[in-house]
């Protein structure tokens, strides 16, 4: 048996599996073979949706030349990044310290045939490129490292080695520093530095939408009055969602911008993106009350339901490429949206296509991508049905229908928010929610992904227990439901017994131990949303043991946020959170749900919300009550 990867549920290995490369999945039988015949591996890591994943399986993997080599003097690897995010978060690591620099996917990963890692890079071209050995094509660079290993080269070996004892070789804090809100003074600084006045955001290109940064400026200006934060966020929304990186026709957002002003994007759709910025254009809306941030959000939560869900559950991406091409399904040609225009009887269709940015040459490779540098006129949502039409046409990106726990639990999460403004929100999370727990927690184990209607065979991860608490949280603050309190507390004990060591907590644990990062890198910091977890526990279950451990993860990783508190902005808002205090407050179910809106518009941002036998609102803190409002216009915190 030559590619073994056909008998695996992931829909990345599935890509591969009729590549010539004598793939293996990641276990035992590779390993063992690499050993019996002193063969080097090649673990190449990435995801369905990866443009650039795509590109090295065409001119790579699919090359003769490169397979025959690969085939002759390696054992190789296929390694789904989302399926084992343990895996990839180590090769990252090794990377980082091979190359000192962050990596990305595709990542190309070369070892001894003990697994001891020596070269490591992300997409490598079949030829060579001027420069050093990161400048080597695949197959000259393929060509030395099987020779050197198969010759048992000592410089190789010595240097997998070193590389072996610094992965091993974690290395503590060195000091903490007193939590304050001055850390919010360093982190206004830097956002402002790194801030982008044309067009919003917090680089030039490529642009990541960058939620935690925004997310927390909202908080600093709800519990501050900063104008400044209200600025960068209210004006970083408004261009995102111009159209380009928000797909102004079916919804969603893309991965992100490869120009600056968020107009061409990168064109895979991922769940957590869209699951965190419907969280944060709810929030946007419910601060400054812009109903087009409301419209963002409930389009966002109503394309992933009509696209990207099957059951109740919820798909992980969709594809950047269609029909071979990157963007096809998404962009248009000039004469086909003015015969569209024409057919359906609009007059004045010159002014219109120029208010699309719809122009004979295009904005993207000679076609358009729909976008309004102004606002979206009324007409538009007429004409949206007819472009929606034409790409009924086409084939639809390929959808990844891995089901996973923590991105599921994000979106979960956004539509429980969402729906304390629209209740049909909340009967899709309460639904999406109890499928989930169906699909993902069997026989008192909680799993991280599977394939949609396949049973999980990956366990869960701290991120599957953190964001899932978190969910169940939201859950219960907008129903009440005890269940789903009882489940948050009972995933974060587990959480604290598997993950945490004295302030310091792992990402996984078993046969790779990662450490968890405090930094919110692709999306939020999963230490960080178990921090917010412990201290929403801790105030509705009246357990001082949480905030503790909630405390302690603070302490110990306090001085890097005192530094750089840019690059944790999630963890930021749990410092601000844990100096000010959560209020709650207690009234009559019928008060909590007739008062949804009114209650989660609430300034202040650090609310719980409990069912009592009040008949006004009593808000209360963490050792007593302090005041009774007879109407939630009334209150004031």
């Amino acid at each position: 048996m030559s590619n073994r990867l056909k008998y695996e549920d992931s829909p990345y290995l599935q890509q591969h599996k009729d590549n010539p490369v004598h793939w293996y999945p990641w276990g035992d039988e590779a390993f063992a073979k690499a050993k019996d015949e002193n063969k080097a591996i090649f673990i190449s890591i990435g995801y369905s949706s990866c443009h650039w994943c795509h590109v090295m399986e065409e001119t790579v993997f699919e090359n003769k030349e490169c397979a025959d080599i690969l085939n002759e003097q390696f054992v190789c690897i296929k390694v789904d990044r989302e399926e084992r995010p343990d895996i990839d978060k180590h090769y990252q690591e090794v990377h980082y310290l091979l190359n000192n620099r962050a990596g990305g996917w595709p990542t190309s990963v070369f070892c001894t045939p003990q697994n001891k890692p020596f070269f490591a890079g992300t997409y490598i071209p079949p030829e060579s490129r001027a420069g050093s050995i990161e400048g080597m094509g695949f197959i000259e660079l393929t060509k030395l490292i099987g020779s050197k290993v198969s010759s048992n080269d000592e410089q190789i070996l010595k240097n997998a080695d070193e590389i072996d004892g610094f992965l091993n070789n974690y290395k503590h804090p060195t000091q903490a520093t007193v939590l304050k809100e001055d850390f919010t003074k360093n982190f206004m600084l830097q956002a402002k530095n790194n801030y982008q006045p044309r067009y919003g955001g917090f680089s030039v290109a490529p642009k990541f939408p960058q939620v935690n940064t925004l997310s927390t400026l909202l908080t600093i200006d709800r519990l501050y009055g900063d104008k400044s934060a209200r600025a960068m966020v209210i004006d970083t929304l408004d261009s995102m969602k111009k159209g380009g990186m928000y797909d102004v026709i079916d919804g969603g957002f893309c991965r992100y911008s490869v120009d600056e002003n968020y107009l061409v994007p990168h064109f895979e759709k991922m769940l957590y993106d869209n699951a965190l910025l419907c969280e944060l254009y709810t929030q946007s809306y419910l601060t400054y009350k812009d109903e087009k941030h409301l419209k963002i959000a409930k389009e966002i939560a109503d394309f992933w339901y009509n696209f990207m869900s099957e059951d109740n559950l919820f798909y992980s991406a969709s594809d950047a490429d269609s029909e071979g091409e990157e963007g096809t399904y998404f962009v248009y040609s000039y004469d086909e949206v003015k015969k569209a225009l024409i057919d359906a009887n609009y007059e004045d269709i010159a002014s219109m296509l120029e208010e699309m940015s719809v122009t004979k040459n295009g904005n993207f490779e000679g076609k358009n991508i729909i976008r309004f540098d102004g606002e979206v006129p009324a007409y538009f949502e007429k004409v949206k049905i007819l472009l929606q039409n034409l790409r009924k046409t086409r084939e639809y990106p390929f959808c990844n229908k891995k089901v996973q726990t923590s991105w599921s639990a994000m979106m979960i999460k956004s539509l429980f928010i969402l729906g304390s403004i629209d209740a049909k929100y909340k009967k899709r999370a309460v639904d999406s929610l109890e499928m989930l727990l169906k699909t993902m927690h069997i026989d008192n184990n909680l799993y991280h992904t599977t394939l949609i209607h396949k049973k999980p065979k990956v366990k869960a991860f701290l991120e599957d227990y953190a964001f899932l608490a978190s969910a169940l949280l939201e859950g219960y603050k907008y129903t009440q439901n005890e269940i789903y309190l009882i489940n948050a507390q009972r995933y974060a004990n587990k959480a604290l017994e598997d993950f945490y060591k004295s302030g310091k907590w792992l990402f996984s644990h078993g046969e790779f131990e990662t450490v968890a990062e405090i930094t919110d890198n692709t999306y939020t910091s999963s230490v960080a949303v178990m921090v917010n977890v412990l201290l929403s526990l801790s105030i509705l279950l009246d357990d001082d043991k949480y905030s503790h451990f909630a405390y302690k993860t603070l302490e110990y990783n306090s001085y890097e946020l005192g530094r750089k508190p840019i690059y944790s902005p999630y963890m930021l808002k749990q410092v601000l959170r844990y100096l000010k205090e959560d209020k709650v407050i207690k009234s009559k179910l019928q008060n909590l749900e007739i008062n949804s809106l009114k209650l989660a518009s609430l300034n202040y941002p650090f609310i719980q919300l409990k069912a009592s036998e009040d008949n006004g609102f009593m808000i209360c803190g963490k050792n007593s009550c302090f005041a009774q409002y007879d109407a939630v216009d009334d209150i004031d915190i």
